[in-house]
C-alpha cells in the first residue's frame, strides 16, 4: 500500500503529500492535465513545445537549471497525447527551492520572442531528425492517421506537422498557458523524506497567491467504431521491410484494459512469448517482433511490429501473424502462462514502486484519472483476469474490421 496524504488549495491546486523517512531525498512532481490531444488541429505540437519553453526562464528566475543545480537537484519532464509532466528531484532540505522554482514558471513564464525562437528551433530539429530523416520515423504519423479519422490521437505528440511549430506566434503560446497552466488544471505531489505539515506550510506560501484559473473541460471529438480494414503501402530507404499493424482497444478506466494490457504480454513478454517463439525462433520470419499498446486515457491502439527476415514475403509474414492471433481467438490460454504475465506485471509494479520519483508520478497519474488511492488498486485488477477474458478480448480486438495495416517496404 503507498499510504499518502492530499488536500486542496483555495486556488484549485490539488496536493498530495507521501512521506518515505528512508531517502535522504524529496520529489516534487507537477502534473498538468493537457496533452497532445487537447491541441487545435491547425496549431499541434504546442504540449510539446511548452515542455522546452518551460526551461526557458519564469518572470523571477531568468535560469531554470543554475539554482536547481546549487540546491544538489536535478529535473526533467516529459509529454504525451493526454498529459505534461515535470518532475525535480534535490535532497530534502532544499525542498523551498523547488517550491520557488515551480511556483515561479507556473505563475508565469517569461515570454521572450528569443526564447521562443530557440526552443522552436530545437523542437523543429527533432522533428527533423526523429520523424523524417531517420529511418522508419514517420511510421506512427502514418498509423496514427489511418486509425484516427475524429479523435485527437491521429496526431503525435510532436505534431501533426513541422509547419504548425514553425509559425507558431508569441500570442498563440500566451495562450496556451493561461488556459492549461494553471492552479486548477495541476496536480502537485511532494514525496519522499517530508512532512505534511511542511508541504502545506510551502505549499500555501509560494503557490498560495496564484490566480487559479479556469477548469479546462475537455470536450474531444470521438472515435466512432471502426466499420472496414484499412491498408497502407509505403517504400521508403530503409534497411528492411517491416510489418506493422493496429487494432482499437478499450480506454484506460476501462476494466477491459487490464485483460489486454496482459493480452500483449502472452504475445510479446519476452523470449519465451508466442509471437517471439513462433515467428522468430521457429519459422524464422521475423528478425523481431513485438506487440505493445499506448497506455492511452481514451480508447487506444494494439499494435504488432516486426522487421522481416530479408527475402520474406510480406503476405506470408502477414498470414503467420495472423495464425497467432486466430489461435488467441480460439483456444483459451492455459492457467501457467496466464500466471506467467501476471507474475511479471506484478514484479514490474513492485520494481517501479521502489523508486521515489515513480511512486510520485504513478500517484498524480492516478489524481489525474480520477483518484490517487487507484494506484493500490491496479494488482488486484490484474488478478482477477482469468483466461475466458482473454479469449473474449482477443475475439472483441483482432477482427480485420478493426485492423490498420502498414507494409513499410524496403526501395533496396
Amino acid at each position: 500500500m503507498i499510504r499518502f496524504e492530499k488536500f486542496v488549495l483555495a486556488n484549485g491546486l490539488r496536493v498530495i503529500v507521501h512521506q518515505d523517512m528512508s531517502t535522504p531525498m524529496a520529489v516534487m512532481n507537477i502534473m498538468y492535465d493537457v496533452g497532445a490531444r487537447d491541441e487545435d488541429p491547425e496549431r499541434t505540437g504546442f504540449a510539446h513545445l511548452f515542455e522546452h519553453l518551460m526551461f526557458g526562464g519564469s518572470v523571477n528566475i531568468p535560469v531554470y537549471d543554475e539554482p536547481l543545480q546549487r540546491a544538489g537537484g536535478e529535473n526533467n519532464a516529459y509529454t504525451t497525447n493526454d498529459l505534461t509532466n515535470y518532475y525535480i528531484q534535490l535532497p530534502s532540505e532544499n525542498l523551498e527551492t523547488a517550491f520557488w522554482l515551480e511556483s515561479d514558471r507556473m505563475l508565469s513564464l517569461a515570454f521572450s520572442k528569443k526564447s521562443l525562437d530557440v526552443q522552436r528551433k530545437v523542437v523543429c530539429e527533432e522533428f527533423k531528425e526523429h520523424y523524417l530523416t531517420k529511418p522508419y520515423g514517420d511510421v506512427w504519423h502514418r498509423l496514427r492517421e489511418l486509425a484516427y479519422k475524429k479523435h485527437p490521437y491521429r496526431w503525435m505528440t510532436i505534431g501533426k506537422e513541422l509547419s504548425h511549430v514553425e509559425k507558431a506566434k508569441l500570442e498563440d503560446v500566451k495562450d496556451f498557458f493561461f488556459k492549461y497552466y494553471r492552479p486548477v488544471n495541476a496536480i502537485m505531489v511532494v514525496a519522499g523524506n517530508v512532512t505534511v505539515e511542511k508541504v502545506k506550510a510551502l505549499a500555501e506560501k509560494w503557490f498560495g497567491e496564484i490566480p487559479p484559473g479556469e477548469k479546462y473541460k475537455r470536450n474531444l471529438s470521438q472515435e466512432p467504431e471502426q466499420t472496414e480494414e484499412r491498408k497502407l503501402e509505403v517504400k521508403a530507404k530503409v534497411p528492411l521491410d517491416a510489418f506493422y499493424k493496429c487494432w482499437h482497444m478499450p480506454a484506460r478506466l476501462d476494466k477491459r484494459y487490464y485483460i489486454t494490457d496482459l493480452l500483449t504480454d502472452i504475445l510479446s513478454g519476452g523470449g519465451s512469448s508466442r509471437l517471439y517463439q513462433a515467428l522468430v525462433k521457429e519459422k524464422q520470419l521475423f528478425s523481431n517482433i513485438e506487440c505493445y499498446h499506448f497506455g492511452s486515457t481514451d480508447a487506444g491502439l494494439l499494435a504488432i511490429e516486426g522487421k522481416l527476415v530479408k527475402g520474406i514475403k510480406m503476405e506470408a509474414a502477414e498470414k503467420a501473424v495472423g495464425d497467432e492471433l486466430d489461435k488467441m481467438k480460439s483456444e483459451l490460454v492455459s492457467e501457467a502462462e496466464l500466471q506467467k504475465v501476471k507474475n511479471k506485471t506484478e514484479s514490474m509494479i513492485a520494481f517501479e514502486d521502489m523508486s521515489v520519483m515513480s511512486r510520485a508520478n504513478s500517484l498524480a497519474y492516478y489524481e489525474l484519472l480520477g483518484d490517487a488511492s487507484w494506484m493500490n488498486l491496479e494488482l488486484e485488477k490484474y488478478g482477477l483476469v482469468t483466461a475466458d477474458d482473454i479469449l473474449q478480448e482477443s475475439r472483441n480486438i483482432f477482427h480485420n474490421n478493426n485492423s490498420n495495416t502498414l507494409y513499410y517496404l524496403s526501395e533496396n
